[in-house]
């Protein structure tokens, strides 16, 4: 299989995992983390370091600023041509990451609604800021009821861009992936997801690795990208072991109260990619009971590999 996708919650083993078949399989990784792409922060995201990447090429880490906007449309424009130029050069692809849109998109080779300058962004964000995002939430539902069922009212990023395509395009963002969703996909993979056997221990190895990146000079990375002046309201900064601190730094809450604060909503995060994830039927699930290391892990997913090709 040239293709193969590697999934699961935050601090399931994913590196790990992804690296041991790329050393094996002669293959290369693509990252697939929506935090991930953004230089400057490696110990929030849980970046691999050059150590745990043992020689194999990364693919998809640092491409863009904290202070860009970065997107699914546009995580797919620059990681396809990335997976055609690893898969014209006879090696396997990894796709490695828990931020299953991505993933899915990638596979899928979504066409993306188009995004024209028109400044019809511009007014809306203007409207939002006017009106308020429950008055946007509610124009959208109007519009568009499942988009807006599934959207949160505090994510105004998608709020306003699913009203932007209507009124761009006269499409709904519905319509669009409904039709998107008809078409095959672009690449055939063979889908890995990494679950522990009981879920109490993944939330232990989560609420060590916060602790862990606290220990390992997160904090001061968080000051550094202050420092530059990244707008504390873009989406890098808001994201999980990020805002939390920057709240700490600005006196709103102690360390410690962050660091609980990351620690409950890296959990919460890794529920809701689990659910993301087994809604995939093709989904060949590596479940780790406690204490198994990378290497048990590795054998399944060999011989499931072999069971594949045969």
């Amino acid at each position: 299989m040239s293709i193969i996708c590697i999934a699961g919650p935050t601090a399931s083993g994913k590196t790990a995992l992804s690296v041991a078949l790329a050393k094996e399989l002669g293959g290369e990784v693509v990252s697939c983390d929506s935090m991930q792409v953004y230089r400057g922060m490696n110990i929030g995201t849980a970046k691999p370091t050059q150590e745990e990447m043992q020689g194999i090429p990364h693919h998809m880490l640092d491409v863009a600023e904290p202070s860009e906007d970065f997107s699914v449309s546009r995580y797919c424009e620059m990681a396809t041509p990335i997976v055609e130029d690893i898969l014209a050069r006879g090696k396997p692809v990894i796709i490695a990451g828990g931020t299953g849109l991505y993933m899915d998109a990638l596979i899928r080779g979504n066409a993306f609604a188009p995004c024209p300058s028109t400044g019809m962004r511009e007014r809306l964000e203007a409207q939002a800021d006017a009106e308020g995002m429950e008055a946007m939430h509610k124009l959208l539902s109007g519009i568009d009821p499942e988009t807006s069922a599934r959207l949160h009212l505090a994510d105004r990023k998608r709020i306003l861009r699913a009203l932007e395509i209507y009124y761009e395009t006269g499409q709904t963002i519905t319509a669009h992936n409904q039709k998107t969703q008809q078409k095959p996909p672009r690449y055939q993979a063979i889908w890995f997801g990494l679950e522990d056997v009981n879920r109490e221990d993944l939330y232990r190895r989560i609420d060590s690795r916060v602790v862990t990146m606290v220990e390992n000079g997160l904090i001061p990375e968080i000051q550094g990208l202050l420092e530059k002046r990244i707008p504390q309201k873009c989406t890098a900064m808001q994201a999980i072991g990020y805002k939390e601190f920057v709240d700490a730094l600005s006196g709103l809450c102690t360390i410690q109260e962050a660091i609980t604060q990351v620690q409950q909503a890296s959990r919460r995060y890794a529920k809701r990619q689990l659910t993301w994830f087994r809604r995939n039927s093709q989904m060949h699930w590596l479940r780790r009971a406690a204490g198994e290391q990378t290497q048990e892990i590795l054998i399944r997913a060999r011989q499931i590999l072999a069971d594949f090709d045969k």
